[in-house]
């Protein structure tokens, strides 16, 4: 199997109000969120490739249009956007586009990480 990855960055805030008030996470506040894609094939296409990572360019449009300084909560109808759920959105929303798609981690702070394979 060969894979790839592709990395993406951004800013937003969330609010995980489901936890107790004293929660930090409760509070309004924000990340710059790393996110990384990850593409698989058994083979590789005519170019030698699982997938230009040119490809990917329509990702990252939808990242800097939708979800860079936004209010994550608002823009995915969500009440708890906690990185595995926003790890699962861009998965789904990849798989759609790009069928190569295997999974999608996604980083609030440098030592956390969630992830989405189905």
């Amino acid at each position: 199997m060969f894979r790839i990855t592709k990395e993406f960055h951004f800013s937003a805030s969330h609010q995980l109000t489901s936890l107790p008030s004293d929660h930090q996470c409760a509070r309004l506040h924000g990340h710059n969120y790393i996110v990384e894609v990850e593409l698989s094939a058994k083979e590789l296409d005519a170019h030698g490739f699982v997938r230009d990572y040119h490809d990917l360019a329509p990702l990252k449009r939808y990242i800097d249009e939708s979800l860079d300084h936004q209010h994550l909560n608002d823009v995915l109808g969500h009440e708890q956007v906690t990185a595995e759920y926003l790890a699962r959105h861009l998965y789904e929303w990849c798989k759609a586009r790009l069928p190569e798609t295997a999974a999608v981690r996604v980083s609030e702070t440098p030592k956390t990480w969630a992830e989405y394979r189905p």
